[in-house]
């Protein structure tokens, strides 16, 4: 065997007993957009290659061990709307894993986690992108953790009346004192404040509000692609006094400085077709496909992805790393991480890297599993102490 296939057969082997957290997937929305939440229609326990980045064979040849679904629903549906919405992805992945509870089981405490692997299940949980799936509305916050929510992004691309997004216009300068409401009352269910896509403001005014560990679920370093979705060195280095866990994201516009002014243009040729730029069904892909053929893409790699966590390991430490490859929520992926099945590729560049197992098993699993744990804890001690908040986003911010 060459040195590459020994170092893929030890990231498969490793994957085997620490298997992979995935921070995000946004499989839900693309079953919505494609197959109108029709399980036949998009049968996972099928290939899907071509069409979707998952399926069940594909999970388990990637090594996956656990999986936040996102429940994410676009950030121009607004108000009630997008509350239900919401509630129709969370009924899309209840019924996605109760079809399919021979390999995935509904997960949402650190113990489910471990249960789920040791059962040779993917631990299904869930996590909502965007504040404005609760449409301003504490009580909406908590029906969702009573739904099975495990996390919510405060933002999503657009800026929401309490919370700035890295990819907006700064509106609020952060976060708003009812902002800082959602993020402890967060803390006392037990969900955990993802800071993906906010503002490098929010991201700073969420540490200094919160009393548990924050992830973010598919995030990479500007310090090594400077784009406004990336995590800022100053907050990784925050990172360990938190105890939270910044997921490595894979999309090429994130994490490879050359792909960003081109995907712009692919984006842009989209619209002026009628299409959303965030759409990914087959008739929008076909047109991708067009554009890339006359304008070449540049491409990503897994040591791209590699480059990141190396950097990202460096600022904040290894067990504050994670992954979240956002598969099925983006048009172009790197070459060796085409799909869910493409985790050993990045795990064989970093043992090229002389990542330790030990300290390959913290990225892929442990410190996911840890931060949920931790959250946890801080929610018992938070009940203890204060009940349901009430306040509204109107009596806070005026």
């Amino acid at each position: 065997m060459t040195a590459r296939a020994d170092r893929l057969a030890e990231a498969r082997g490793l994957l085997a007993e620490h298997p992979v957290v995935d921070g995000h997937n946004d499989l839900p929305w693309a079953l919505r957009t494609q197959g109108g939440y029709d399980l036949d229609r998009l049968d996972i326990a099928a290939d899907q290659t071509g069409r979707l980045h998952t399926d069940l064979a594909r999970l388990r040849a990637g090594g996956v061990g656990a999986q936040f679904w996102s429940v994410y629903v676009r950030s121009d549906f607004a108000g009630d709307r997008a509350v239900t919405a919401t509630l129709e992805q969370i009924d899309c992945v209840d019924r996605l894993v109760a079809r399919h509870a021979d390999r995935l089981a509904p997960a949402r405490t650190a113990d489910d986690m471990e249960r789920a692997r040791a059962e040779g299940r993917i631990a299904s949980l869930k996590g909502a992108e965007g504040g404005h799936s609760i449409n301003a509305s504490l009580a909406a916050l908590r029906a969702l953790y009573a739904l099975g929510v495990g996390y919510m992004t405060l933002t999503h691309n657009d800026n929401i009346a309490w919370a700035d997004s890295a990819t907006d216009v700064p509106a609020v300068g952060g976060l708003s004192a009812f902002g800082r409401e959602v993020v402890r009352e967060m803390n006392r269910l037990g969900m955990l404040v993802d800071l993906s896509h906010v503002a490098a403001t929010t991201m700073r005014d969420a540490l200094d509000a919160t009393e548990a560990p924050v992830i973010f679920s598919h995030s990479s370093s500007r310090a090594v692609c400077d784009h406004p979705r990336n995590v800022p060195d100053d907050v990784l280095e925050r990172l360990p006094a938190n105890g939270g866990v910044a997921m490595a994201t894979f999309v090429p516009k994130f994490i490879l400085p050359a792909a960003v002014e081109w995907t712009a243009r692919a984006d842009e040729n989209l619209r002026s077709h009628g299409f959303h730029h965030l759409d990914t069904t087959p008739e929008a892909m076909r047109l991708h496909a067009e554009f890339e053929q006359a304008n070449p893409r540049p491409v990503a790699t897994a040591a791209t992805v590699a480059d990141h966590l190396d950097h990202m390991r460096e600022a904040a430490g290894v067990d504050h790393v994670g992954i979240g490859g956002d598969f099925d929520g983006t048009a172009f992926t790197p070459a060796g991480l085409d799909d869910v099945a493409g985790y050993p590729n990045l795990v064989a560049e970093l043992l090229a890297r002389h990542w330790s197992r030990a300290d390959i098993a913290k990225l892929t699993w442990h410190n996911a599993v840890r931060v949920l744990r931790d959250a946890e804890a801080v929610a018992r001690d938070a009940a203890g102490r204060r009940g349901p908040s009430t306040a509204t986003l109107e009596e806070l911010d005026g």
